[in-house]
């Protein structure tokens, strides 16, 4: 993502209350901030400020796409660029609020905490399946195969938060760039349901300011969203 040819704030609206950092706002007539779409459906919002830039990649079918994992965890792609002489970045300080699910506020998780929880549930329930078939040997090809699907899924997904979760970093000069995912855990009784539509205010606290950005889930007809630009 370069750099906006405009030195001035992304929101003219930017300010810094006396107990809290400076706002920064994603908004697409302010300068600093960008957008684009991809073929696939990722929607991606750019926003500098000084000598950060954040840019976050999301998917517009996110929401249905949890239905269908073995964990309720919402996922975004998120890469940050720095230009200045050093800046400690940490993901755990993240957070995702729910704004038509009672403005609940979820905090990143830590990927190697919930792999660990993944993989204690999934002995759990191993332990559990083992007994049953034991009880039920009739059923054994049936139980056994559906135990192996699950087994296969809690692997490929602890080895993607492993892998590809966004880590505490240094960006300097030598290192002026960290990306990865960061996800955020859905199973919270003020959640509840989905929405037809979504929104979402995701934010990063980072050298001082407040990285905001607001987006929905599926995007409507019509909106920035929808717009796609070179």
């Amino acid at each position: 993502m370069p750099a906006p040819k405009t030195p001035s704030s992304p929101n003219d609206k930017d300010k810094k209350n006396k107990a809290g950092p400076i706002i920064v706002r994603w908004d697409e007539a302010q300068p600093g901030c960008t957008f684009t779409r991809s073929d696939e459906g990722k929607y991606r919002y750019g926003l500098w400020s000084g000598d950060l830039g954040i840019v976050l990649a999301v998917d517009a079918r996110e929401v249905q796409i949890i239905r269908h994992r073995i964990e309720p965890i919402l996922g975004v792609m998120m890469t940050i660029r720095y230009r200045g002489t050093g800046v400690d970045t940490d993901p755990g300080t993240i957070t995702l609020q729910f704004m038509k699910h009672f403005k609940v506020v979820q905090p990143a998780l830590d990927p190697d905490d919930y792999a660990q929880k993944i993989q204690s549930d999934a002995d759990a329930l191993d332990d559990e399946a083992r007994r049953a078939l034991a009880k039920h040997p009739e059923e054994k090809q049936v139980r056994e195969a559906r135990l192996q699907d699950y087994q296969k899924s809690v692997s490929e997904l602890i080895e993607f938060l492993t892998k590809n979760s966004m880590r505490p970093a240094h960006l300097d000069p030598g290192n002026p760039e960290a990306s990865g995912w960061v996800f955020f855990n859905t199973d919270n009784k003020w959640i509840g349901g989905w929405k037809a539509q979504e929104e979402f205010v995701l934010r990063v606290p980072l050298d001082g300011k407040m990285f905001e950005f607001p987006f929905r889930l599926p995007p409507s007809k019509g909106e920035v969203l929808l717009r796609k630009r070179d």
